[in-house]
């Protein structure tokens, strides 16, 4: 079964930092775009770092570029999201998922309707 799990969120202070992780299983890792979203309450789900491996390609979303950033560890199927000078606009659960291809454009490569398996998220808590 394919299964990410995102975890590492807690509660930080403005202009803190934290690292997520995602825990991959069940396919093949650098096969497929891994991404990273988040959804606040009352908003939709927006792509926050999502990484194509097999092309190389990055994607950031404008609000976190210079803040976050996506890296990952093929030996561990694992990803990972570092949040550095977090803001209180930054609270949200955060998850991670797996492109639903293995090719993904790059115009699309932050849009979550292209990808699945979301997992458990993990909140992500900025005190103001």
């Amino acid at each position: 079964d394919v299964q990410l799990q995102a975890s590492g969120g807690g509660l930080v202070q403005a202009g803190g930092s934290l690292r997520l992780s995602c825990a991959a299983s069940g396919f093949g890792f650098d096969d497929y775009a891994i991404g990273w979203f988040r959804q606040a309450p009352g908003k939709e789900r927006e792509g926050v770092s999502c990484f194509a491996q097999r092309d190389g390609v990055i994607y950031y979303a404008d609000s976190v570029k210079g803040r976050f950033t996506f890296s990952s560890d093929g030996a561990k199927n694992t990803a990972y999201l570092q949040m550095s000078n977090l803001k209180f606009e930054d609270t949200a659960v955060y998850y991670c998922a797996k492109s639903r291809t293995s090719s993904v454009i790059m115009s699309e490569l932050g849009n979550p309707y292209q990808y699945h398996a979301w997992g458990q998220g993990t909140q992500v808590t900025v005190s103001s």
